[in-house]
């Protein structure tokens, strides 16, 4: 691509900046508008981004679509709001990189999906995990059949996350439902990639503590290759809002991996259970990089639309076993 890649940013709240200030730091990348419809947010923002005071500013994402030349846009924003915002993007010619979760519905999954696949732009969900040596090693462990085939898998999450539902969060008709579309979400997808499977049944246990969406959730399901696992979202836990302990153990046909607080550890048939060190895992790379590369044509796309679809399929099918007390099918 030649000049310069141009980015405006639909979303100027802390996670938003937490993009903007990568973008500021990688060659050739330029932020050239930025949208919320919080001056709080908007000035937090303009004192993220170099020159921020000189980007122009828009309330209304449309209309900076439609005034400022731009190459690629980055969606930050409360997550029912993401379906029409990626779909702005793809119609305007547009790459996207979106949070976490992609969408909200197995329909406008699909329908993202299908959009991608019959433009010239790319779609690139900000699941961080991809980008991340652990799970990176992980995943390449498993595809390369070093481990055998995945066989039973669970993984949990807690975190004080009902401390935080004040806010959009705690709105469905903006968050589009609880933790396991919120931070949850990031469990589903990287257990999905890491292992390749797709889930084709499931039953859930959901308790919404009060709340006017999920917080608990303890779900079991069933993957197309006969293996099968366990799901814990634990959104009533004490201490800080924002910290999140996690863990994530995949069981294969000839040994076993872990991954907790970030640490990965491997077990090969009998032998003793080992940490991997960091000297031999992948480098970290952060989702901004990687959607510019990803642009630019020189890295594949790792996080394309159909991992969301994926997540909210296994999603929406927890709510669904939860709301009827029976085992579902998941979503095709």
């Amino acid at each position: 691509m030649a000049g310069k890649l141009r980015v405006g940013m639909i979303g100027c709240g802390g996670n938003a900046r937490g993009h903007a200030n990568r973008l500021s730091k990688i060659p050739g990348v330029e932020i050239v508008a930025i949208n919320d419809v919080s001056d709080d947010a908007i000035a937090a923002m303009q004192n993220t981004v170099p020159g921020g005071d000189g980007v122009p500013v828009y309330k209304d994402y449309a209309k900076m679509i439609r005034e400022v030349e731009m190459d690629a846009i980055e969606i930050s924003t409360p997550h029912t709001l993401h379906f029409e915002q990626i779909m702005a993007g793809l119609e305007n010619g547009l790459h996207v990189l979106c949070e976490k979760p992609m969408v909200c519905s197995v329909d406008h999954a699909k329908k993202v999906c299908r959009k991608a696949k019959s433009s010239k732009q790319h779609v690139m969900i900000s699941y961080q995990r991809h980008f991340m040596g652990p799970y990176v090693y992980a995943h390449s462990a498993v595809a390369k059949g070093q481990m055998g085939a995945p066989t039973f898998l669970t993984a949990w999450q807690s975190q004080n996350w009902l401390a935080i539902t004040a806010k959009w969060r705690g709105d469905p008709k903006l968050s589009g439902g609880g933790q396991l579309n919120d931070s949850g979400s990031h469990m589903i997808d990287v257990l999905l990639w890491v292992t390749d499977l797709q889930p084709t049944e499931v039953f859930a246990f959901v308790d919404n503590r009060s709340a006017k969406v999920d917080a608990v959730s303890a779900i079991s399901v069933k993957f197309s290759n006969g293996a099968s696992g366990n799901i814990s979202i634990i959104g009533d836990c004490v201490g800080p809002q924002f910290k999140v302990y996690e863990e994530i153990l995949v069981w294969c046909k000839n040994g076993q991996l872990v991954i907790r607080d970030n640490q990965l550890y491997r077990r090969d048939g009998d032998a003793e259970m080992f940490q991997v060190p960091p000297e031999g895992l992948p480098k970290d790379k952060n989702p901004d990089q990687a959607f510019v590369d990803l642009i630019q044509g020189n890295a594949p796309n790792i996080v394309p639309p159909e991992c969301g679809l994926r997540v909210i399929q296994l999603t929406e099918g927890a709510w669904k076993s939860a709301e009827t007390g029976k085992p579902v099918k998941v979503k095709k």
